[in-house]
């Protein structure tokens, strides 16, 4: 193969690869839909009844497209020629139905109808969604040709008013792209200054840089004319030089006359002709398909180098999404236990840069204990607890029929008792408080670990698993918690009540104390004579007497309220954010070997694949204009 074929058939082979792999016409990447439009192309463009049919299946040496009056091609046709072996057999296969190979072009004839049929109806409306159609042959060059609906200046029935302009627009979207070739078709029997084809072409190529012109129907001339001013460039100039071409007449079409015969008509007409003898050799569709591959040649030697770096950005980004979409499943148990392993350990440290102040989050459990549980213990009703009415009733009930004798100490055991029972629900709301910061740091981490993204059971699970061992510490947490509640009930420091009678006597009146919060002592009576019964004059069973007890409660209550503060967080974190730390997966990980955990979600293993395919397809794609582009 020469470096012409190889170089063009390098650009068939990824511009095939690009469609049928989705990066042509509706990928999400950019980059592909550029290196698409980075490859050179030739679209054929003429108005109705110009002949461009018979000039593409002159090129192709196959009679394969529909024919008939009107509008016949109604979506465009992406065509893409193969050149192989003379040994091989010649096929036609198209992308809607990848892998079936047609050798009967016939059959290729009625798919391109009905695929056109499926999409518009079976009316003459159009679309400008393309049918891709491959051709591998020994008798074509590698090229890569857009067919595309005929120019018309008016709708016919069935067609919207909008057809002649949507048909307009849709052509233009080809032909206005830098790297396309235009192949503009003619009719030589018709004044070249109403060709439709020449007239858009001068609009969106003014140079002519991209433009060659085919005149046909040449054989149909009113005898004594010819088309010599056009085919020299004397009518109309461009920089490239005008083709002649013979098609097939209709009776040779009504025959079935083989391509290969009408080839050879074509060459002995333009030989023997004595108005263009002198132009053979620079005539007809064998000579325009060479052309083609010679101007292609030269275009895609000047693009290498924005094509190379296209194809390295592509694979960038593909590398990119591989790493991110994450590496195939192991199929050995042992590597997926590793890989199960390794994901929660990721899982785990982003858990724990939460909770440490790598990331945000927990800084939230701070404020539970510097915020909300203060602010709770200081909400407590304490002081309704130890209003003087209830201080009463509670001591005078505490000895039942017997009232005490010296100090009411039963009724300072109830009302601390009763005091500290309001400590209970601080204690289970700072519980539950870090329980929920806790649920929603797992949740986060186990958003943030991208890798686990892949397997929805494995994420599913490893969430179940979490917030059931959050549960766990958060019980425990209770328990504990409750538990210093309950120790500061059933165990009151003895200290705190041994000093009262000396503080009562600094107070130096212990019966009016100064300062009603003061502690004072509630076993000292003020009449040490009177000790018989109730006396009115007996401060004892009077409002100081009660008040002193609700006073001495309150401090003590206090006293325990500033312990509890600092062990209830104490607890906590050593129940819940230290267990979470040390152990949220253990039980996890004693289950791991029961369950299929690795199930990756479908459309991520469908992504993966069409990216390894594409990363193959660019990487080849590189190494072969490596190889082909500094042949000379």
């Amino acid at each position: 193969m020469t470096t012409m074929e190889s170089l063009i058939g390098l650009v068939n082979r990824i511009q095939q690869a690009c469609t049928k792999l989705g990066d042509y016409g509706g990928s999400d990447n950019n980059t592909f839909s550029s290196l698409w439009e980075a490859l050179p192309s030739v679209a054929v463009v003429g108005g109705q009844s110009s002949g461009k049919s018979s000039v593409l299946e002159s090129i192709v040496g196959r009679d394969f497209l529909p024919r008939g009056s009107g509008i016949v091609t109604r979506r465009p046709l992406v065509l893409q020629l193969h050149k192989i072996e003379d040994d091989e057999r010649e096929y036609a296969e198209f992308l809607h139905r990848q892998g079936r190979k047609i050798t009967d072009f016939a059959v290729v004839r009625q798919e391109i109808q009905d695929e056109t049929d499926r999409v518009t109806g079976k009316t003459k409306q159009i679309s400008p969604i393309p049918i891709h159609l491959s051709i591998y042959s020994p008798k074509v060059v590698n090229l890569t040709l857009i067919d595309l609906p005929g120019l018309t200046k008016v709708a016919v029935d069935g067609q919207p008013e909008s057809t002649v302009e949507d048909i307009e627009t849709m052509v233009r979207s080809y032909v206005e792209k830098p790297n396309c070739i235009i192949l503009a078709i003619s009719p030589a029997n018709q004044d070249i200054a109403t060709s439709d084809a020449i007239k858009l072409a001068r609009e969106v190529d003014p140079t002519g840089e991209r433009t060659f012109g085919v005149l046909t129907k040449l054989d149909l001339m009113d005898k004594g004319t010819n088309a010599l001013d056009v085919l020299e460039g004397r009518s109309y100039r461009l920089q490239h030089p005008w083709v002649g071409i013979v098609n097939r007449s209709q009776a040779d079409i009504n025959k079935n006359v083989d391509m290969i015969i009408a080839r050879r008509k074509e060459v002995e007409y333009f030989e023997t002709s004595p108005d263009y003898g002198h132009l053979a050799s620079k005539m007809g569709s064998v000579y325009l398909a060479k052309l083609l591959s010679q101007h292609l040649e030269s275009v895609i030697r000047a693009r290498i180098p924005s094509i190379t770096s296209l194809v390295n950005k592509s694979i960038e980004e593909l590398e990119s999404e591989m790493d991110h979409l994450g590496r195939p499943i192991a199929v050995d148990a042992g590597a997926q236990l590793y890989t199960i392993l390794e994901l929660c350990r990721k899982f785990e440290r982003i858990f724990k840069e939460h909770l440490d102040g790598g990331r945000p989050g927990g800084d939230r459990i701070y404020n539970v204990f510097d915020n909300q549980l203060p602010a709770a213990l200081r909400k407590l009703p304490i002081d309704k607890h130890l209003s003087l009415q209830n201080v009463k009733r509670v001591v005078s009930e505490a000895d039942g029929y017997q009232p005490h004798l010296i100090a009411p100490e039963q009724g300072y055991r109830r009302l601390i008792e009763g005091a500290l029972s309001y400590f209970r629900g601080p204690a289970e709301a700072s519980v539950d408080a870090v329980h929920f910061v806790l649920k929603e740091l797992v949740r986060k981490s186990i958003g943030e670990t991208e890798e686990l993204r892949r397997f929805p059971t494995l994420q599913a699970e490893l969430s179940a698993a979490t917030n059931e061992a959050l549960e766990r510490f958060r019980e425990a947490s209770k328990k504990t918690t409750i538990r210093l509640v309950d120790m500061e009930a059933s165990y009151l420091t003895v200290d705190f009540f041994r000093k009262l009678p000396q503080e009562m006597e600094r107070a130096g009146n212990p019966a009016q104390p100064s300062n009603p919060a003061q502690p004072t002592n509630p076993a000292q009576p003020t009449n040490p004579s009177n000790r018989s019964g109730p006396n009115p004059n007996d401060d004892r069973y009077g409002e100081g007497h009660f008040r002193r007890i609700g006073s001495n409660v309150s401090s003590y209550i206090g006293l325990v309220s500033d312990t509890l503060r600092i062990t209830i967080p104490k607890a906590v974190v050593y129940c819940q954010v230290r267990e979470a730390k040390l152990s949220l997966l253990s039980y996890f990980f004693t289950q791991i070997g029961k369950k299929e955990l690795l199930d990756e979600d479908p459309t991520v293993m469908e992504r993966r694949q069409q990216c390894f395919k594409r990363l193959e397809l660019y990487k080849a794609a590189r190494d072969e204009i490596d190889s082909v582009s500094w042949v000379r």
